[in-house]
């Protein structure tokens, strides 16, 4: 059986499964005994989980090898898991929640279309839980999925702070302030500075769209009815335009097609913003970032360096997964709510202040 350590600040939390308790004299400290343990420092909690050596193959690791068997089978669950670390309420593992007849949760809002292969973080949830119980949260899971997703498809892998609690409320409708597609410069400034987020976040964050694939709704504004007098966006690359439009027809009837995101979608690089300064973005909101002085020179510095670019989406990811909604607790499993005001309660939950 796994022994789990939780941190607090200065406080020891035992789960079910702790022996040999070890405190760390300052955040960055590692256990003696181990090569491996990791101990994170947090801006709203010190070093959280600690895995004690010797006792069974690390979490990471296995959650990892589960995670590249998934890939293997289906490439575009990367996508899924970074595209899904933006929240409405931060990163609280809400979006995993699924709807009820009284309610449709935020994996059902539109914007969330593209989002799936719940099952993977559902299924590594219940194998921490079988050994770690009362103990891993869901946020903390995708926020780890995410980083994984970013280094098996040959991005740079980093430090997860840890220590998030889940969400207890997810709505649908809350799905409406996430940034949208066709957002200007201005209307995406305001979105992510109301997360606590600023322009070099912006720029960095975006370079997500390195990975993925978009349906054609959500880019149709810039190859149908642009504008009064101009059916496409003259941004748009004239030959890249017609092979959009050749594959989103104006009636398209097509649910599941659309365009990748740039030309190598399962492979984390720098090329979204090479083709965006040779107009061949997907997204409007992708265009905007031409339109600003400030991120328009961070396009072109992402463009030039590989290294910059990832340095910058590292430190912003980061930033990103320590935004939390406040409404929050651990849940056994991820799929279902732990607060009656908004649904029935269906799980167990546990909580560790």
């Amino acid at each position: 059986m796994l022994d789990c350590l939780i941190y607090h600040g200065d406080s020891m939390i035992e789960s079910p499964n702790v022996h040999n308790i070890w405190k760390p004299k300052a955040p960055w400290d590692i256990h003696p005994e181990s090569k491996n343990t990791e101990i994170f420092a947090m801006t709203y909690e010190l070093s959280y989980y600690h895995i004690r050596p010797g006792t069974s193959p690390r979490v990471k690791t296995k959650k990892t090898n589960k995670r590249k068997a998934e890939e293997e089978v289906n490439e575009e669950h990367v996508t899924g898991r970074t595209n899904g670390f933006f929240f409405e309420s931060g990163c609280d593992g809400s979006v995993l929640l699924n709807s009820t007849k009284n309610n449709q949760a935020e994996k059902d809002g539109p914007p969330n279309i593209s989002l799936h292969a719940f099952y993977v973080i559902d299924n590594a949830k219940k194998a921490l839980e079988a050994m770690c119980p009362g103990t891993v949260s869901c946020a903390d899971i995708v926020a780890l999925a995410a980083r994984d997703a970013v280094h098996l498809s040959g991005g740079p892998s980093w430090v997860v702070p840890k220590g998030r609690k889940d969400g207890r409320i997810s709505k649908a409708t809350e799905t409406r302030q996430l940034p949208a597609p066709t957002f200007n410069i201005s209307q995406l400034q305001q979105s992510f500075s109301q997360r606590g987020l600023d322009i070099s976040d912006l720029v960095a964050l975006s370079g997500g769209h390195t990975l993925g694939f978009a349906h054609c709704s959500s880019f149709q504004n810039r190859i149908h009815n642009f504008a009064t007098t101009q059916d496409v966006d003259p941004s748009l690359q004239q030959a890249f335009a017609a092979s959009l439009r050749s594959v989103c027809p104006i009636h398209n009837k097509v649910n599941s097609a659309g365009a990748n995101l740039d030309s190598t979608p399962t492979i984390f690089d720098n090329r979204y913003y090479k083709l965006l300064l040779e107009g061949e973005s997907i997204f409007s909101s992708d265009q905007a970032l031409l339109t600003n002085p400030t991120t328009k020179n961070l396009v072109k510095k992402y463009a030039y360096s590989r290294e910059e670019f990832e340095k910058a989406f590292v430190e912003s990811m980061i930033k990103m997964s320590s935004i939390t909604g406040g409404q929050e607790e651990l849940t056994f499993f991820a799929e279902v709510m732990n607060h009656s005001g908004t649904f029935e309660i269906s799980s167990s939950s546990i909580d560790d202040k």
